[in-house]
């Protein structure tokens, strides 16, 4: 049995975000898209809230899909009857259902639950993915659907019954929500329960943006463009985690091109160089995904919104994936310079050789019948 309150607080409106991040392509041209779906559609503009400059945004904004769909179970929930799908330029596609929620904040323990678990979902958004593809079919570049998913959940909520202090929710009710971020039915410590609700923000004394590594909740009458850079932080992650794996493959496969015995062509470089080119064709690849999902979003200019994504950023360590994709792409540069340098050393010790035979023929050359020395 969980351990939540017996006299529960009460949600009056509430929305349920699940978020399913999938790396599909190399890219995505956002522009030929638009001409191709015919479902509902918009260019994402964050709605501000709170005021903030013009240039905050997205560069260049995403694009979402609406399509209707039937709603599916979860537990005793059930989901909206659509879902919108967030394609990023860079490759990557953000499904998102939503799930209304009513009633006392204790089933949220429940719902959380079932969704850590919602593989009916993650089937279902695999294959508006899928369907996806199919439609935009040229507009792609490379496509191909990563084995893995980004999920994450956003308990927003909207108005609660009977609360008149934030602060009370955060001190009275931090071991349901603790659990409920996390999904944990059991009770948990202090020391686990401080840490579920470390990272916490607010702007008003009416809000406040409680963020985890699995999900977060957000208790806000607005808070749309919260909620959108808490998306963009899970693809952010799932574009990361993908690069991380790549770059591993590909350190595999240059350190083998590396120690590998070529077997040479006439002038000993033709495999060499074919490996050079793929392991400097990874490299590019690699940094413009790089580049491309570290620079999409601007949040100079809000310093709340700057703030609750370096909460989220901490959370889901996303500095500490940088920090090691960028140590791979350094490792990946060396390798690359040592096989060049080996391949320029093999092409002098080929061009030593041929200067070689051509003194020894011009040697030889006097002293055969009919050579020049007759």
């Amino acid at each position: 049995m969980d351990t939540l309150s017996k006299h529960d607080l009460s949600i009056a409106k509430g929305t349920c975000y699940l978020l399913l991040a999938y790396d599909v392509a190399r890219a995505i041209d956002l522009d030929q898209v638009e001409r191709h779906v015919v479902a509902m559609k918009q260019r994402e503009v964050l709605k501000h809230g709170r005021r903030a400059p013009k240039y905050f945004e997205y560069q260049p904004p995403p694009l979402r899909i609406t399509q209707d769909v039937a709603p599916m179970a979860i537990g005793d929930y059930r989901s909206g009857a659509s879902v919108d799908l967030m394609l990023y330029d860079f490759g990557a596609v953000s499904v998102v259902y939503t799930i209304p929620l009513m009633g006392p904040l204790s089933e949220l323990l429940t719902l959380s639950n079932d969704l850590y678990e919602a593989t009916s979902l993650l089937a279902d958004s695999r294959k508006h993915v899928e369907q996806l593809l199919a439609l935009i079919g040229s507009a792609v570049s490379k496509p191909s659907i990563a084995n893995f998913v980004e999920d994450y959940a956003i308990y927003h909520i909207e108005a609660f019954t009977g609360l008149h202090d934030i602060e009370d929710l955060c001190t009275r009710y931090a071991q349901d929500i603790a659990q409920i971020l996390r999904a944990e039915t059991q009770p948990l410590s202090p020391q686990e329960v401080m840490d579920a609700l470390a990272q916490r923000s607010s702007f008003r004394v009416d809000d406040v943006t409680i963020v985890d590594w699995n999900a977060a909740l957000l208790v806000d009458s607005e808070g749309d463009d919260v909620r959108t850079v808490l998306e963009f932080a899970n693809v952010e992650l799932l574009e990361l985690r993908y690069l991380d794996r790549s770059l591993d493959d590909a350190l595999d496969r240059s350190y083998q091109a590396l120690t590998m015995p070529q077997r040479h062509s006439l002038l000993g470089l033709g495999r060499f160089g074919a490996d050079r080119h793929h392991v400097a064709r990874m490299q590019v690849d690699s940094a413009i995904l790089f580049e491309g999902v570290n620079n999409a979003l601007k949040l100079l200019g809000d310093q709340y919104l700057s703030r609750v994504y370096r909460l989220v950023s901490q959370r889901l360590h996303l500095a500490e994936w940088d920090a090691g994709i960028i140590r791979k792409l350094q490792t990946l540069e060396s390798i690359y310079e040592k096989m060049s340098d080996q391949a320029t050393t093999r092409r002098m010790e080929v061009l030593e050789w041929i200067i070689i035979i051509l003194i020894a023929i011009s040697i030889i050359l006097p002293f055969l019948p009919g050579g020049y020395g007759h």
